[in-house]
């Protein structure tokens, strides 16, 4: 079994959740397991190291779950690591960014001064769905003046085609069909 068909293994479905019709892939049983946390680390860093081949210089994990693996990807690459977070959870000055949901409109923000003009970003989520998550994070580098290299998720709805609204490279790992 491939590196990538043992990280798919772990991932659980759960169905109706958070809504009825949704189906929930559910990461975590991934970051119970170390050996699967670290392959699936290292296959990420292997991949921005052989592809992307220029110095990274932030990594910008999205609310809440590219929390989980950003820092750590970060720190291999010797790179920073920026929070994009929902409204209001930020201390300092900050910028944002809004973004449709389903059912209505959120906001993104990132500190002011987190990502400096002319930097090297790559962005990171668990999942891409409609993209308009990503593309709010993208928007707050671009705000900043931050160069982004490329989207990476460990999962990507290619149904609903969330890449499109993505103004760089995007690299998934396991992909489904809604």
């Amino acid at each position: 079994m491939s590196d990538i068909e043992h990280l798919r293994s772990l991932i659980k479905d759960i169905p109706d959740f958070p809504r009825k019709g949704i189906i929930f892939h559910d990461i975590f049983p991934i970051f119970k397991e170390p050996t699967a946390t670290e392959m699936f680390v290292s296959h990420i860093v292997n991949h921005i190291n052989v592809t992307i081949k220029k110095k990274v210089d932030v990594i910008v994990g999205l609310d809440a779950r590219g929390f989980l693996f950003g820092p750590m990807v970060a720190l291999r690459l010797n790179a920073a690591f920026v929070p994009s977070r929902k409204k209001g959870k930020l201390p300092g000055k900050t910028i944002s960014a809004d973004f449709k949901k389903e059912y209505g409109v959120d906001t993104f923000e990132m500190q002011a001064d987190a990502i400096k003009p002319g930097q090297n970003v790559i962005i990171v989520d668990d999942l891409i769905a409609t993209g308009g998550t990503a593309a709010a994070a993208g928007q707050l580098v671009e705000q900043s003046g931050g160069k982004i290299l490329e989207y990476i998720f460990m999962i990507e709805l290619t149904d609903l085609n969330g890449r499109k609204n993505l103004a760089a490279p995007v690299y998934s790992l396991i992909t489904f069909n809604v």
